[in-house]
Order: structure tokens, then C-alpha cells, then sequence
């Protein structure tokens, strides 16, 4: 009969315990995923609440609709991590940062605000991660003055949407004399440079430039101001609620004048803000959807049951800018072959052939214009019966 050995004991119960260990250590770890490893993170900083919360979702929606259409593709798989800025720069950057030191994305795409933008353009280039906005429309957004730009842009550039809006209140209303009523922010004084240009270059004088804040309730003596002075049309830069507030001013004096705006109005049910007379302002867009049978609307309104009617999408053209930016994005990262950023940057350069929603781009991009749509690519429209229907 052997001898029985308390170092084989313990060896055994040794054995046994550390078996037993390892299998609960394992059960607290998640799963090896080998697909997760290889899987693209695009990171989006949009406002996602408050008033310009449409805008976010239809920016969201967007990114979305691409993301599907490149994983059913093949390929690496892309996954989109979203922030919430709430318009307010300093929690663009602090969302900015997360997603590209937390959460690792290869890119980062949003700036719905114009002045979150430009919080977070120093940032990217500083940190050499390629940046797409699909909505902010800041002429120095993407002419930063970077010697190495990461910053790009699918969307309105203001120094040519002021030049639209100008030659459009002119041809439309034979505009001598028209006056600014302006968002006291960073976005309205890139317009103010932008339409004073247009009008220099046309030998135009205006009645005046006014400004006033996004939570006033009444703009009454800038718009009386603006009367007084001559003005036969407006120029209107704002988002959706406060240029509400200029249609309600306006309906109080009863001064029925051309109106002609940014694409502010379209970021959200403009017209339930600012009544009947919001159907006057006449608004610059990059995309519409007209036909309920178009193949994008009937994406949407699968992917999205909520979208009953070409009125529930709004606007259009943050779902299309957002999805043709990020079939732009996935383009390079293909073609760099790597989530690199300065690779990234250096393939956005090349791409072409790429079929979006508002046009197919080929080379889209140089270093020395990092915006992808000109004015060639604008529409004007206004909102009926809550609907954004083009001007006919």
C-alpha cells in the first residue's frame, strides 16, 4: 500500500482550486471577439439635444444609413460612438477629446454648430484626427490656416452661400438696399464677412447690420432700425428658433419684406415656431427629398418606421451630407489601407467614384480646398405646409 504524501495533497488541491479560479476569472472577462478587434470606430459630436436636436438626429441618421450600406458591403466593419454637445463649444472639445482618447476613433465626425466647430478644429489638426463636418457651415472652419489640415466638409460653405443668398435676393426681388439681422455668434460673423464681400464685389450698399442673441423673444427695434434705414430685403442668419423670433417681430410691425436665409430655418418644424409667415423665408439647401419613392426615402422610412412622410424628414440635407461624408471617410480608410490619421488624410486626397446621396465625387478634396460641395450643389427652398419643398 504506497504512502500517501501531503505534498501530492496539496498539489492536487493546489491544482484544483486554481482550475476553479481560472474558470470564474474567465467568466468576469467579455468574450474574445475578433470581429470587435477589427471593427472601425467613427466618432460623431453633434447636438443630439435641445433646439437643434432635428439636426442631430438627421445627422445621425445619415451616418447610419452609410454605416449599413458599407457593412452589408464587406470589408472592415465601421461602428459609429456618439456625443452630445448640447451647442455648447467647450462641451464639443471635452466630447471631441473623449471620443479620440477614450474611444479610439479613427475619425470624428460633427460640428453641427458653427461655433462648436470651431472649439474643435485646433484640437484635430493639433492631434492629427481627420475631422468631417456634414452641417457647420463657418468659412474658417475648414480655411483654418493649418499648415497640415485634417479638417474637411461636406456641406454649405458660408462665403458662398452669402453669395447665393445675394445674387438670389437681386435676381428674385431687385434688391438694392438690403439689410443683416444676424446671430451674435461666431457663425454670424462669418456671414457678416461673407455678404459684405458679396456686396462690395456688386457696388451694393446695405441698411445695416444688425445682431441679436439666441434665447431674445423680440428683435423688434434691430428690425425697426433696419426699416428706417431703407432696407427693401433681409438677410437672416440663425437657427431655427431665433429666426422664428424675427418672423414673429416682423408679423407684430406688419412689415412685409423678401427674406431670404441661411439654412438655419430648416433644422427643425420652423414654421410651428414662427407661424403661417415662416413659409416666406427662403432657404438655402444641399439636398431634398422630393419623391416618397426615391430609394433613399424608402431606406429611410425602413430603417426608420417613425418617418411616415417626406414631411417627417427634417431637414434632408443633414441625412444627406452626413451619409455622403461618411461613404467619403470609409472611402480613405479603405484606401489608406489603416486608421492612421495622417494616412487617412493623405487618401482623402485621392478617393473618387464614390456615389453619394447629393452627387458622385471624384477627387472631391485638395489641400488647398478641404470642402466638397460648391455652390453649384445649392437649392433654395421653404418649408409648406411643414414640408421643405423647393422654390419653383
Amino acid at each position: 500500500m504506497p504512502i500517501s504524501s501531503p505534498f501530492r495533497k496539496i498539489t492536487r488541491r493546489a491544482a484544483l482550486l486554481g482550475a476553479a479560479a481560472a474558470l470564474m476569472f474567465a467568466t468576469t472577462l467579455p468574450a474574445h471577439d475578433a470581429r470587435a478587434e477589427d471593427t472601425v470606430k467613427l466618432g460623431l459630436v453633434a447636438a443630439l439635444s435641445g433646439q437643434s436636436a432635428k439636426s442631430g438626429e438627421a445627422i445621425t441618421r445619415g451616418i447610419t444609413l452609410a454605416i449599413d450600406k458599407i457593412n452589408a458591403e464587406g470589408g472592415k466593419p465601421l461602428e459609429l460612438v456618439s456625443r452630445d454637445d448640447e451647442s455648447n463649444p467647450g462641451k464639443g472639445l471635452v466630447a471631441a477629446r473623449e471620443l479620440a482618447q477614450r474611444e479610439g476613433v479613427a475619425a470624428i465626425i460633427g460640428g453641427l454648430d458653427t461655433p462648436v466647430s470651431f472649439a474643435i478644429v485646433p484640437y484635430v489638426n493639433q492631434q492629427k484626427i481627420p475631422f468631417i463636418g456634414p452641417w457647420a457651415a463657418g468659412t474658417g472652419i475648414t480655411k483654418n490656416g493649418a499648415e497640415e489640415n485634417y479638417v474637411f466638409r461636406v456641406s454649405a460653405v458660408d462665403e458662398y452661400v452669402d453669395e447665393a443668398i445675394t445674387e438670389y435676393l437681386i435676381a428674385n426681388y431687385g434688391a438694392k438696399k438690403p439689410g443683416m439681422i444676424l446671430i451674435n455668434n461666431p457663425w454670424g460673423e462669418s456671414n457678416e464677412k461673407g455678404l459684405l464681400k458679396a456686396l462690395e464685389k456688386r457696388g451694393m450698399e446695405h441698411a445695416g447690420i444688425e445682431k441679436f442673441e439666441s434665447n431674445d423673444v423680440d428683435v423688434v427695434p434691430q428690425l425697426t432700425r433696419l426699416k428706417e434705414n431703407g432696407a427693401d430685403s433681409l438677410f437672416v442668419v440663425a437657427n431655427v428658433a431665433p429666426t422664428a423670433q424675427v418672423i414673429k417681430s416682423l408679423d407684430r410691425m406688419g412689415w412685409d419684406v423678401p427674406i431670404s436665409s441661411h439654412w438655419g430655418p430648416a433644422g427643425g418644424r420652423f414654421t410651428e415656431l414662427a407661424g403661417k409667415s415662416g413659409e416666406k423665408v427662403h432657404f438655402i439647401q444641399t439636398y431634398l427629398f422630393t419623391d416618397p419613392a426615391n430609394p433613399m426615402f424608402v431606406k429611410l422610412q425602413e430603417k426608420f418606421p417613425e418617418i411616415e412622410t417626406l414631411a417627417d424628414v427634417t431637414p434632408a440635407t443633414g441625412i444627406a451630407n452626413a451619409y455622403d461624408a461618411t461613404l467619403l471617410l470609409a472611402a480613405a480608410i479603405e484606401k489608406a489601407g489603416s486608421t492612421d490619421g495622417p494616412a487617412i488624410r493623405e487618401a482623402m486626397y485621392e478617393i473618387s467614384g464614390v456615389e453619394g446621396m447629393i452627387k458622385t465625387y471624384d477627387k472631391p478634396f485638395t489641400p488647398d480646398d478641404q470642402d466638397a460641395l460648391g455652390p453649384e450643389d445649392y437649392t433654395f427652398a421653404h418649408f409648406v405646409e411643414g414640408q421643405i419643398i423647393p422654390i419653383k
